[in-house]
């Protein structure tokens, strides 16, 4: 059984680093075809950057590799014994939250290039080696108290009942619920400084955008995200009574009035479409079939293991092999997010204009440096949005990609 898994979490990690070779190979063999919605200057740059990006994601994948292989050998049971304690509860928070600290410490360093190297030489990174430090110190703190928190539920769950994957599954919903509820308050409390829109005739501009769809927020807020990153953005954040619209400063800055209405109306049209609900379901049915097959993994792995089938090993394993499981589903759950976000488009030129739109997205890809184009399995296996050239194909402008000597489309609508 062991064997099994560890084939299966090989086959795995092979498929992902195949993927990202077709993906360099695809982007280093068409970036000198053609610039596309951006100068050849900007999108060689953007070419370069996805490709810089890849490459540490492959390097960062070997690593994740090595250390399922380090913990399946042996370093879960050592740290399941080094670290034993008397009550069960104690001993599985120690264990699952030592084992999720060392990855974060392993992957640690990649977060570290791709901030400082790779986005300082592309000229995203505005944060300081003092801002990343404070960041990754609270994002720690609040993994160990909240994660804590979690395991200690989980493991008097997985003791006091034998369908202990059915309540399990039901109470990580919940707390998935509640995250999408308050993670605009988390993120404004410990992260980014927000403070309400001043200009009132884009505030006036945008509640009028939202009661024409029934989107009823707390308010309107600007992000200072610029203190760390040059990127655009913005996100409808919250359900029910905690919903607010928040609005990075670097989109205030670089897209007009008209621009940011229209994108604003893309992201009403997921609340029109009652697309967070449906991938609130989506990953609601990834936990439930995850939970079912640990609820019904034979006790002969964990002899192979050399281990006890606990609370600690059972969230250890699980923890190991979600990646898996994500990566299998996230065909299916791409799939949807792509139909969903044309759609959402289709609102947004409904409520801002099709021709701001287009503008504003031309723009999005140039300030963010988002190669436009990737290869078919790369699209398949990870995007959650079209090729922006279909999205703007979609609402009715004339983009072509050149080919060789002539033109083709190699961005299909799902």
């Amino acid at each position: 059984m062991t064997a099994t898994i560890i084939g299966i979490y090989t086959f795995y990690i092979l498929v992902r680093l195949y993927v990202s070779v077709m993906q360099i190979g695809y982007i280093n063999q068409i970036k000198r075809r053609g610039a596309v919605l951006m100068g050849e200057r900007e999108y060689l740059d953007a070419a370069n950057y996805a490709v810089a990006k890849e490459k540490l994601g492959m390097f960062e994948t070997f690593v994740e590799f090595g250390l399922f292989l380090i913990w399946i050998g042996g370093l879960m049971r050592w740290l399941d014994e080094a670290f034993a304690v008397q009550s069960q509860s104690v001993h599985a928070i120690v264990v699952v939250m030592g084992m999720v600290l060392i990855n974060s410490l392993v992957q640690l360093p990649f977060g570290w290039i791709a901030k400082f190297k790779i986005d300082a030489q592309y000229g995203f990174n505005r944060s300081s080696v003092a801002q990343f430090v404070k960041d990754t110190l609270i994002s720690t703190l609040l993994t160990i108290v909240i994660g804590s928190l979690m395991v200690w539920i989980v493991s008097m769950i997985i003791t006091s009942s034998a369908m202990w994957w059915l309540w399990t599954f039901v109470f990580i919903f919940a707390v998935v619920i509640a995250i999408n509820m308050f993670f605009p308050t988390i993120r404004a409390l410990f992260f980014d400084k927000v403070t309400p829109l001043e200009n009132p005739e884009l505030r006036e501009q945008i509640e009028a955008l939202m009661a024409k769809t029934g989107f009823v927020s707390s308010g309107v807020f600007i992000s200072d995200a610029s203190k760390r990153d040059a990127r655009l953005n913005a996100y409808f954040g919250g359900l029910g009574k905690t919903k607010r619209v928040v609005l990075f400063d670097t989109l205030i800055q670089k897209l007009s009035p008209s621009e940011l209405i229209a994108v604003l109306g893309h992201e009403l049209g997921h609340f029109a479409h009652g697309d967070l609900y449906k991938n609130i379901a989506m990953v609601g049915a990834m936990l439930f079939a995850m939970f079912a097959l640990f609820g019904n993994l034979p006790e002969t792995l964990y002899m192979e293991l050399g281990v006890a089938q606990s609370p600690q090993i059972i969230m250890v394993l699980f923890i190991l092999l979600l990646p898996v499981v994500s990566f299998v589903m996230m065909p299916l759950m791409g799939l949807v997010s792509r139909h969903n976000e044309y759609e959402a488009d289709q609102t947004g030129a409904e409520l801002g204009g099709a021709e701001h739109l287009v503008n504003a997205l031309k723009k999005l890809v140039s300030e963010n440096k988002s190669f436009p184009l990737s290869h078919p399995l790369y699209r398949f296996f990870h995007t959650t949005h079209p090729p922006v050239v279909e999205r703007l194909r979609a609402l009715g402008a004339d983009i072509y990609v050149q080919i060789d000597s002539g033109y083709a489309d190699p961005c299909p609508k799902d």
